[in-house]
């Protein structure tokens, strides 16, 4: 009997590869990052080929800013090793160099590498390929075949800027449709950390599944569960960190994956969705998305922060005024404040079923502080929850009817870190400082995304802030930001009707619990029923313009009032100034020459100083002029490269829409 044919392998239709113009979808050598142009263009200068690939590709054609910049090139990784001062290989399956370059890190893999790794397959594919076939087109064709979706397959070239697709990657953006490159079952078989990846991209982009694709990724979810920790920790990083952690959350539910990742989580949300209770960490999830994003991503410690203080709050209920003040503490840096903060929002009265057990407003100082001392104490106990079996099996105990595989995939050193986040409220937290001191209410999202405890803490505690403040109706101003994106309502009805909310753009604004911060207009929005996206209605209540217009009439009393006292006293100011210019003169006069007579010595006894600083000036300013004539040459080249292509273009250009204007 003939062996059964390979389902990945299917008859290969060159007519349908393509070739476009990248001008033509709106994308543009500007658009790619300074450090991702120099390693393109050293490689290109060495004789290779050189292109981007990936989700960058797929991120600018919908006018996103990716998440990083991979290139693939022609040099094998040791050339490419030779070409750059800071550069190593990794990896074992599949090595790649990583480039160190101008602060970031660029991964640069080669097409010898997939080659080589799948000999196998590529001795059968050579049965398929015409005789008449471009040699550059069936290198790019045959990386392209070991990709996970076909979103994903596309190339970017940005000598010739043209864009290769040779999977129908094109069309599968246009209707937002994730897609494997081979069948399904087959894809995931080779690599089940597809799925978690296909759920990432679907939840950051809003995409909707091919049939295939969804049916398989159903059959075999139980299979990431042998997949490696390291790896699974990468995967959910990237869900929780970077802006879509409340879609992912929603995708993992509704895949079953969840309760496989994080089966406290999940038993926690399946129990509020059958007694339609608000969910508190849904909510919380809700606001580290309005905070995050993929060009302003959080460092894992954020997410497992948050995780620790609910697994803390569910197991050992607490009165909300300890929770008030032990985020505001958190916020603030400092006791004194956050106790004063607290004591003022705990009368919102919020309850969240069962992370709140009472409300209080007259605990004295010290007792206050000995409970949210102890309760930082069980935060810090509740990672074990996260890191070891027996503390998972043990917390599981309040879900008796939940399944749980025991899977643990934090890292301890990560679980480690975060726990010190709280030492210094477990130590002594009346003396508690923060280290950050009075910095910019705004976010430093460096810090947050190298884990500075500073600054996680700061978010941390802004993040629970928010939930609280918003409760779960979800109808307060937010810390620190004008608008919402979704109610948080919308949480239970996306885990019940597996939608996904529409990410917004993000306006960061002073804080709201600084005295000078703006507070911005309450906003109410529906969510609306779409197949790919929801769409946010904004609608200001009638009592909030009648506040608005109460403000606006006593805002211009007291301008009248101030224009009146302006006007009398504007006489005295002018007689005031003239005689103070006066004096001014005279006094100058007297001390010039007892200036000019010092300068002499003052010199002699600088001027060795003087000759060491501008030495130090003319190096630093050395520097910059290097980098800024790097970044000059770069953008003339831009400019003539888009000249250039603007002209191949013509009047063809006018007459087809840009990719990208389809998904604003």
């Amino acid at each position: 009997m003939a062996p059964a044919p390979n389902p990945a392998l299917r008859p290969i239709d060159t007519s349908k590869w393509k070739k476009i113009q990248a001008s033509k979808v709106g994308i543009s050598l500007s658009m790619i990052s300074f450090p991702s142009w120099i390693v393109l263009k050293i490689l290109h200068k060495g004789g290779f080929e050189a292109y981007l690939v990936g989700g960058c590709v797929r991120d600018l054609l919908l006018n996103r800013t990716p998440k990083d910049f991979d290139v693939i090139t022609t040099a094998n990784l040791k050339q490419i090793r030779k070409k750059f001062h800071r550069a190593e290989i990794i990896g074992k399956r599949f090595p790649i160099c990583r480039v160190h370059i101008k602060g970031s890190i660029i991964e640069v893999s080669s097409f010898e590498t997939v080659a080589r790794h799948d000999a196998d397959k590529e001795k059968a594919l050579s049965s398929l390929i015409p005789k008449i076939c471009d040699e550059k087109d069936l290198i790019r064709w045959r990386n392209s075949r070991n990709r996970d979706f076909t979103i994903n397959s596309l190339f970017f070239d940005p000598f010739t800027c043209n864009i290769y697709d040779y999977n129908g990657g094109m069309s599968d953006l246009k209707s937002l449709k994730l897609r494997t490159l081979i069948p399904a079952h087959a894809s995931f078989q080779e690599d089940c950390a597809r799925i978690l990846r296909g759920l990432r991209i679907a939840a950051r982009l809003c995409l909707s599944f091919s049939k295939d694709t969804e049916r398989a990724m159903y059959d075999l979810s139980a299979s990431i569960g042998g997949l490696d920790k390291f790896r699974l920790m990468l995967e959910v990083n990237y869900m929780l960190s970077y802006g879509a952690a409340v879609q992912s959350i929603c995708l993992l539910q509704r895949f079953n994956l969840l309760n496989i990742l994080l089966p406290f989580q999940a038993a926690y949300i399946s129990q509020h969705r059958a007694t339609k209770n608000s969910m508190m960490l849904m909510k919380l999830f809700f606001n580290l998305d309005k905070l995050v994003s993929c060009d302003h991503p959080a460092d894992s410690s954020l997410w497992v922060g948050l995780l620790m203080f609910h697994l803390a709050l569910v197991n050992n209920p607490q009165d909300a005024l300890v929770i008030w003040t032990f985020a505001s503490v958190l916020y603030h840096g400092n006791w004194k404040e956050g106790v004063e903060f607290a004591r003022e929002y705990t009368k919102l009265q919020v309850k969240f079923v069962p992370e709140i057990s009472e409300f209080s407003e007259t605990k004295s100082d010290e007792d206050l502080a000995k409970e949210v001392a102890q309760f930082a104490s069980l935060v810090q106990d509740s990672v074990g929850v996260l890191t070891e079996t027996s503390n998972l099996f043990e917390s599981m105990s309040r879900y008796p009817f939940s399944a749980c595989s025991g899977l643990v995939f934090v890292p301890k050193i990560t679980a480690k870190n975060t726990a010190k986040l709280f030492d210094l409220m477990v130590e002594d937290i009346r003396s508690f400082i923060n280290g950050r001191g009075r910095m910019s209410p705004e976010i430093n999202f460096h810090l947050l995304g190298i884990g500075d405890p500073c600054e996680t803490r700061f978010v941390l505690g802004k993040i629970i802030l928010e939930t609280m403040k918003a409760g779960p109706r979800g109808d307060a101003t937010e810390i620190g930001n004008d608008e919402k994106d979704l109610q948080p309502k919308a949480t239970e009805e996306i885990l019940s009707n597996n939608e996904i909310p529409g990410k917004k753009v993000k306006k960061y604004a002073p804080s709201a619990f600084i005295p000078d911060g703006n507070r911005g207009m309450l906003k109410k929005q529906k969510l609306v029923d779409d197949d790919t996206a929801t769409k946010n209605q904004e609608m200001v209540t009638k009592d909030e313009l009648n506040d608005l217009a109460e403000k606006h009439q006593e805002f211009g009393k007291t301008c009248k009032l101030s224009e009146n006292k302006t006007n009398s006293m504007q006489g005295k100011i002018s007689e005031k100034e003239e005689k103070s210019k006066k004096d001014k003169e005279k006094k100058s006069r007297k001390h010039t020459k007892v200036v000019e007579k010092s300068k002499h010595h003052i010199a002699l006894h600088t001027v060795s100083k003087k000759q060491q600083r501008v030495v130090r000036e003319l190096n630093l300013r050395e520097e910059d002029e290097m980098d800024n004539l790097e970044k000059v040459l770069w953008k003339e080249e831009v400019k003539e490269r888009t000249e250039e292509h603007k002209g191949r273009a013509g009047k063809e250009r006018n007459g087809v829409s840009s990719l990208s204007s389809l998904f604003r």
